[in-house]
């Protein structure tokens, strides 16, 4: 089994900054792509960002220049340093990782942490 948990949520004025981080632990054998997900209310869950194993990132447009997605191999543990914040960020955000284990190749998903940003 195989656990992903977010931390580093809350509130934020806007051009504020805020760094999340999602561990994996569990029976990893090896983590393959990570990536953050949001969704906003009343909205579809979005792409924010992804990193390969080996460092390759992708970025939504609507972030780039401002997010910035990193990941450390050792310990398992992805990175979204967010800066500039904006309040349509607004969103409950979700860590993603591709993992390897002894006995399958999943998707698995952390269960969120709210970020908002508000004045």
């Amino acid at each position: 089994q195989v656990q992903l948990v977010e931390s580093g949520g809350g509130l934020v004025q806007p051009g504020g900054s805020l760094t999340l981080s999602c561990a994996a632990s569990g029976s990893i054998v090896k983590i393959n792509a990570m990536g953050w997900y949001r969704q906003a209310p009343g909205k579809q869950r979005e792409l924010v960002a992804t990193i390969t194993s080996g460092g390759t990132t992708n970025y939504v447009d609507s972030v780039k220049g401002r997010f910035t997605i990193s990941r450390d191999n050792a310990k398992n543990t992805v990175y979204l340093q967010m800066k500039s914040l904006k309040p349509e960020d607004t969103a409950v955000y979700y860590c993603n990782a591709g993992v390897l284990t002894l006995t399958r190749l999943m998707d698995y998903w952390g269960k969120g942490t709210l970020v908002t940003v508000s004045s």
